[in-house]
């Protein structure tokens, strides 16, 4: 099993910047990936960015609404994962939380089998 704790959520304002990390401990793999969704209220969970994790690099993923504003990266030797977002808008408010799953990144969510908690950003005036 995969444990993952999410944490650095909060309320910033828009034009603001928030970074969050996800702890992961348990059961890991040579080559997995790790993402991060968002789940707004009354709308489905969604894809935010998915990092590779494994010998061969660290590619990465993003969903249009945040390329160039947020940054998945990770630090192996912690067992972490961060999603660093900067200019953040209303539309960003919303649950995010940090997934897992073994073999090549993705964006599609039902292929991840690990999931947090998940953490509240709430960005706001």
């Amino acid at each position: 099993q995969v444990q993952l704790v999410e944490s650095g959520g909060g309320l910033v304002q828009p034009g603001g910047s928030l970074g969050l990390s996800c702890t992961v401990s348990g059961r890991t793999f040579s080559n997995y990936a790790m993402a991060w969704f968002r789940q707004a209220p009354g709308k489905e969970r969604e894809f935010v960015a998915t990092i590779a994790w494994s010998d061969l690099g660290d590619g990465t993923l993003y969903a249009d609404s945040v390329k160039g504003r947020f940054t998945i990266s990770r630090d192996s030797a912690k067992k972490k994962v961060f999603l660093s977002m900067n200019n953040l808008r209303p539309e960003d408010t919303a649950v995010y939380y940090c997934a897992a799953k073994a073999g090549i990144l993705t964006a599609e969510k039902a292929r991840y089998d690990y999931w947090g908690q998940g953490t509240q950003v709430t960005v706001s005036s």
